[in-house]
């Protein structure tokens, strides 16, 4: 009986089960017991299932809750720490800032007269960021650029996006394809570019040089007067270092930059300030709406002292006169002694700097590199040279100065000077006889200057360490920081620098050589020319400048470069005027006597200086005119030209022939 109404019950849904004598199991079969259990309040130990327990869930929980917490954090995190960075993120896919580039100022002769120009220069490249995310896209656009632009190309620009990651900061910025486009290929650019996302093609700046023919009356047309090309410099792409030495200046790796010269040295003044333009562009990248711009502020202008006449001539007589001769090397600067401003300055062989400016080929920068006549060298300024006999106006005024001479002492000058087995020979064979200051100077008598220098048997000279003061006093071994790029400092050699470099003592000999300009001895054509305007103007030397103004894109004065005295009092001005009035014997009666035919009254110093017993000597003369109020000194020196009287003294003789006789120099 109790079985059968157990069987009824269990076979009807609405049966009564006393749940002391009920086990539930939920199977598969019966999970519509499942709110029953709850409602009849089971036993903490009757299960729901095998597999579930109160523990499971309350695992289940804590990780459920754990896991809402690192969502909510990770919420938090991108909305309010990160979620400007999202946001220009997704804004860069729709907005695209674009640099306007300023016009690069205009260097101008003394004249005001242009010897530069900025003419466009058509860039295309690419964004890495805006190009296809897909391969085979990508691959499509990089084809179709090389069948324009050449597969060489193409194939360097697919090296560098190989190095660069998603998400980087080269991954935003523009790299350079190609510039200095050709027409042809800037019309098939611009016709193609809706279909090449990510390739843009833009205008900037080149400089276009002016070579010094122009200013000529008569000049070959198969000959390209460049020696300017040295002093103007030239500009070139920035390069990623140039890119990270200057953040404060906001370049981009589109611009252009001073490599060397004035455009590198006046780079922040000529340069200006970039503008820009955000521009909305669509989903390949075309430009839909410009959305705000600010104009570029173009760069200011700088006037040299510089004169383009001079220049010219300057050049085109010393070529003449290296042809002559057969050589091609040389210098030649003129300079005003009576403030340092540079006139003229000439370093051959040069180079043409619109090669550099337009895109110079590989194999054409490695012939220019490589030549062994080094035509990128200024050497002007970066040439260091033995000085030979241009140095002794030093060495008078320093001997006068401490009174180890006095303007009548004298000594015998038979043909040298012997020191034990060793001989310090004069130029001339026999000697020069009886002789002083003044003679000593204008005929360059080494033996004189042996005596004062380095002292011989009971008279006793200036030493190495004297001599080293005053030759650094009228600054020699220190550069004069000109504004130009690359300035050398020369070098004044010491006792201890000897015994240190060589692990030699210093000998009386090499006092004997220091103080003829041979020996350890370097200087540059420069700072010839500086002290050599000391004894021209009475005593100063001026720091040289080879701009006299910067003027505003307006044409309004920003700035003028006064004169600055770097030196003076080294030496009284009556020891100056001592060694001034024996430099004027040099013309009068001494090495230099061609130059007595000029117009007006010059005066000077000539030198031969020794470097290699295998070669010419270098033939030098440093000098100043007119003498009663000099305008103008001149320092020419060619490299291995033997005797200064058959090279370097008739480049000077011509030079001021001609400015003397056909210019009008009253107004300096």
């Amino acid at each position: 009986m109790v079985k059968k109404d157990k069987q009824s019950n269990l076979s009807s849904p609405f049966g009564l089960v006393s749940p002391k004598k009920r086990q539930v199991h939920l199977t598969s079969g019966h999970k519509e017991w499942t709110e029953e259990v709850f409602l009849n309040n089971t036993k903490a130990e009757e299960t729901i299932s095998h597999n579930f327990s109160a523990r499971f869930g309350f695992i289940l929980l804590r990780a459920l809750l754990l896991a809402g917490l690192i969502l909510l954090a990770r919420i938090i995190w991108l909305q309010f720490y990160r979620g400007d960075y999202y946001y220009n993120l997704a804004e860069g896919n729709r907005l695209r800032t674009e640099q306007l580039e300023a016009k690069r100022g205009i260097i101008y002769d003394v004249h005001h007269e242009p010897l530069v120009s900025n003419v466009a220069n058509f860039v295309t490249y690419i964004t890495p960021s805006n190009l296809p995310t897909e391969a085979r896209s990508r691959e499509t656009v990089l084809n179709q650029l090389s069948q324009i632009l050449g597969q060489s190309t193409i194939e360097n620009l697919k090296e560098k996006l190989v190095s660069i990651s998603p998400g980087s900061t080269e991954f935003y910025q523009p790299i350079v394809i190609s510039d200095n486009l050709t027409y042809d290929e800037v019309v098939q650019l611009t016709i193609k570019l809706n279909s090449l996302p990510g390739v843009s093609l833009t205008t900037t700046n080149k400089r276009l040089y002016t070579n010094l023919n122009n200013w000529l009356e008569t000049s070959s047309p198969a000959v390209n007067l460049n020696s300017l090309s040295l002093i103007m410099g030239y500009t070139g792409k920035i390069s990623p270092t140039e890119l990270e030495t200057y953040p404060e200046r906001h370049y981009s790796p589109l611009n252009y930059i001073g490599k060397v010269g004035l455009e590198a040295y006046y780079e922040a003044d000529l340069r200006g300030v970039n503008g820009g333009k955000q521009i909305e562009v669509d989903a390949i990248g075309n430009e839909k709406a410009i959305i705000s711009q600010q104009d570029p502020i173009d760069g200011r202008h700088i006037v040299l002292n510089i004169d383009a006449r001079l220049q010219a001539k300057l050049e085109e007589i010393m070529r003449q006169y290296l042809t002559r001769i057969g050589k091609r090397r040389a210098v030649a600067i003129a300079i005003n002694p009576q403030n340092g401003a540079i006139l003229a300055m000439v370093s051959q062989p040069s180079f043409d700097n619109n090669s550099f400016s337009l895109g110079i080929k590989q194999a054409d920068y490695d012939t220019l590199k490589n030549d062994p006549d080094t035509p990128l060298l200024n050497r002007a300024i970066s040439g260091e040279y033995p000085s030979g006999s241009t140095i002794k106006p030093i060495i008078a005024a320093a001997a006068l100065e401490d009174k180890i001479i006095t303007p009548s002492t004298g000594f015998l000058s038979t043909g040298g000077l012997r020191v034990g087995q060793w001989f310090f020979p004069d130029w001339k064979a026999g000697g020069h006889g009886w002789t002083n200051v003044t003679k000593a100077i204008a005929e360059s008598v080494n033996t004189f200057f042996y005596y004062i220098g380095g002292g011989y048997e009971d008279f006793v000279g200036l030493g190495v360490e004297r001599i080293g003061q005053y030759l650094r006093a009228f600054g020699l071994g220190q550069p004069s920081n000109i504004d130009l790029t690359g300035e050398a400092s020369g070098f004044v050699p010491t006792a201890e620098w000897k015994k240190q470099t060589i692990g030699e003592p210093w000998y009386i000999g090499d006092t004997y050589h220091l103080a003829i300009g041979q020996g350890y001895l370097l200087v540059t054509p420069l700072q010839v020319a500086n002290y050599t305007s000391a004894f021209a103007n009475g005593g100063r030397i001026y720091k040289p400048r080879v701009v006299q103004e910067i003027l505003n894109n307006d044409g309004s004065v920003y700035e003028v470069k006064e004169p600055k005295i770097i030196a003076e009092n080294m030496v009284s001005p009556e020891n100056i005027e001592t060694v001034r009035q024996a430099m004027r014997q040099t013309v009068v009666s001494g090495s230099a006597q061609s130059l007595k035919s000029l117009p007006v009254a010059v005066a000077g110093k000539t030198g031969t200086a020794q470097f290699d017993s295998r070669k010419p000597s270098h033939s030098w003369f440093t000098g100043f005119a007119p003498f009663d109020n000099p305008q103008m000194v001149l320092t020419v020196l060619v490299e291995e030209g033997g005797e200064s009287t058959d090279s370097a003294v008739p480049i000077v003789k011509d030079f001021w022939q001609w400015y003397f006789s056909t210019l009008d120099t009253s107004g300096g």
